[in-house]
């Protein structure tokens, strides 16, 4: 089979969610609505906690960067595909394609790690809340941040550089929306033993590890939320923990709900129409739920909104 270099290929082709001239109207505006809705929901959630001198706390100091990070993971994908649908285009250049796998990789963890940095923020306010002012300082949140952004940014550069790597053959289509490391991989006649090996390192430490200390920390909270007497003491602990553990279903249930049909669907294209659930849906949903769900919010959003009037 022909063997092309990376460096010499001009572009891919993504195939998007369906080839159908009528869907292609109907499928720009859902996602250009589903786009600004996450746009304007995230930089509103960004625009409350800084504004509002009563959410200037380490919890609502994750929240900020978290919306600020699906922004830049929704940014990632959908722009361009609405840019192809509009050009009747297909076409990702080699660079725009490579950019949006480090890029797309970087929020993801990212994403995966500040749900991790929410979870042990609760866990110390509810399991130790006479120590948590000391443990949960200002600068140790903001160091917990760059840790986070400089492991993500790690893992999407060594990714980047391991594509970066691969000989393709000549059938450089992809079967998705928005370019994809796993789909790369299948394009590719080299060897792509070290490039699983690197998938399966950078799966540990933005997957498995996050999901261990999430589950870790909503061990020890459900345990000592339990051990209290009052039913309303019980049910406060409960909601201040009710938003982020929705949300945390919800990033990692459509992540394992993809992978889980990926496995057991041979159809390319039915598995680019469930990627839509965590790339585009889920950060369209966070602030609804943090919006919904979560008192301190709403408040705030009361008070600024009567600051503007």
């Amino acid at each position: 089979m022909e063997l092309q270099n990376l460096t010499h290929i001009s572009e891919f082709l993504l195939l998007g969610l369906s080839d159908d001239p009528e869907l292609q109207p109907l499928l720009f505006g859902l996602f250009l609505s589903m786009y600004l809705v996450t746009v304007l929901g995230n930089l509103l959630i960004i625009l409350v906690v800084s504004c509002d001198s009563h959410l200037h706390t380490p919890m609502y100091f994750f929240l900020s960067n978290l919306s600020l990070a699906d922004i830049g993971f929704i940014t990632t994908t959908v722009p361009k595909m609405l840019v192809n649908i509009q050009t009747h285009s297909k076409s990702i250049t080699y660079a725009g394609c490579l950019t949006q796998v480090s890029f797309f990789l970087l929020f993801g963890c990212l994403d995966s790690l500040l749900l991790a940095m929410m979870a042990c923020d609760r866990l110390v306010a509810i399991c130790h809340p006479l120590h948590y002012p000391v443990i949960m300082k200002p600068h140790f949140c903001v160091l917990l941040f760059l840790v986070s952004f400089f492991i993500s940014l790690l893992d999407s550069q060594v990714h980047y550089l391991m594509v970066s790597q691969l000989i393709f053959c000549t059938d450089l289509e992809i079967p998705n929306f928005f370019c994809d490391v796993s789909q790369l991989l299948n394009l590719a006649c080299s060897d792509t033993s070290a490039n699983n090996i690197v998938i399966f390192f950078g799966g540990t430490i933005s997957g498995f590890l996050p999901i261990s200390v999430i589950v870790f920390s909503y061990y020890r909270i459900v345990s000592s939320i339990l051990r209290l007497s009052s039913s309303g003491g019980k049910y406060k602990a409960f909601s201040t923990c009710g938003s982020h553990l929705s949300v945390v279903c919800l990033f990692y249930g459509t992540g394992l709900g993809v992978y889980l049909s990926s496995a057991v669907s041979s159809s390319p294209r039915r598995d680019a129409v469930a990627s839509v659930m965590y790339t585009v849906v889920t950060p369209m949903l966070n602030p609804f739920i943090y919006s919904l769900r979560n008192r301190d919010i709403k408040s705030a959003l009361w008070r600024v909104a009567s600051r503007i009037a």
